[in-house]
């Protein structure tokens, strides 16, 4: 999978699959699946390293983690976010941002927003850098949407992402991810651009869907969004296993003889 083959996609009507990943032991298995890209978000300072928002997720932590996904999944197409503030401190900043993730092994970057980063998106494409954008609930702006809210129910909203996936698409994106949008929307937007529409919570009408690995999965016990399915209940697998491995400490059923080394 790559850029090209990304857009033949659309053209040839065939789903898209992304998952989110952050680190190389996950990486590794998604290697050997079908899924063909892998995202490093953001998402990361929320999910390992457990801040309330994507804001606190920075350069060397996305870079660190671009690094351990490509050395994960050396066959997989890796795109990776742009962080907090990397596109709104012109030019200069914006590809210095975007080249270390590339050199991380990230194939392309994805961005959030549009309005007032114009010349920035250009720029990366211009200097050969993929671009995806990003529309809808764009997580790094939590503070101005008041929290992780659903966009595009009002005009002015609607007419913002309307208007910005034209806007992405004229400025050479490859792609834009439509979250948490309804799903007529979606379809909007998805019928009158030519690149692909990667969904997450804006319906089934898009041109691909991503879901993060660890919602997917269940691993964390908290209460999923609701258009999160989850296909597995890994965090309570391994809630069970570790109970399950405490017990046999405390009844002295671990390690057995066969587990331990003996002496010669």
């Amino acid at each position: 999978m790559n850029v090209r083959s990304f857009l033949a996609r659309k053209r040839q009507g065939k789903k898209i699959s992304m998952v989110t990943c952050y680190d190389a032991s996950f990486a590794r298995v998604l290697n050997e699946t079908e899924v063909d890209c892998l995202l490093v978000g953001d998402s990361l300072a929320m999910v390992i390293y457990g801040y309330p928002t994507t804001v606190h997720a920075t350069l060397e932590m996305m870079v660190r983690h671009t690094e351990a996904v490509r050395r994960g999944a050396p066959d997989k197409m890796i795109i990776a976010d742009m962080p907090f503030l990397s596109m709104q401190q012109g030019k200069a900043h914006a590809v210095h941002a975007a080249g270390e993730l590339i050199r991380a092994g990230a194939d392309a970057v994805k961005v959030e927003g549009w309005k007032g980063i114009e010349e920035e998106i250009a720029h990366l494409v211009q200097a050969g850098i993929p671009v995806m954008g990003h529309l809808g609930l764009t997580p790094q702006f939590y503070y101005a949407f008041g929290g992780f809210r659903v966009q595009g129910r009002d005009e002015a909203s609607r007419t913002y992402i309307l208007e910005g996936a034209g806007r992405l698409e004229a400025l050479g994106c490859f792609g834009i991810v439509l979250e948490c949008i309804p799903s007529g929307l979606a379809r909007v937007v998805t019928e009158r651009i030519s690149i692909p529409t990667i969904g997450i919570g804006a319906g089934s009408d898009t041109d691909g869907q991503v879901l993060v690995l660890y919602d997917l999965g269940g691993v964390g016990l908290e209460k999923p969004f609701r258009f999160v399915r989850r296909y597995a209940e890994v965090g309570l697998a391994v809630k069970e296993a570790v109970d399950r491995f405490v017990e046999d400490v405390v009844e002295g059923r671990f390690p057995t003889r066969e587990e331990s080394f003996e002496d010669e």
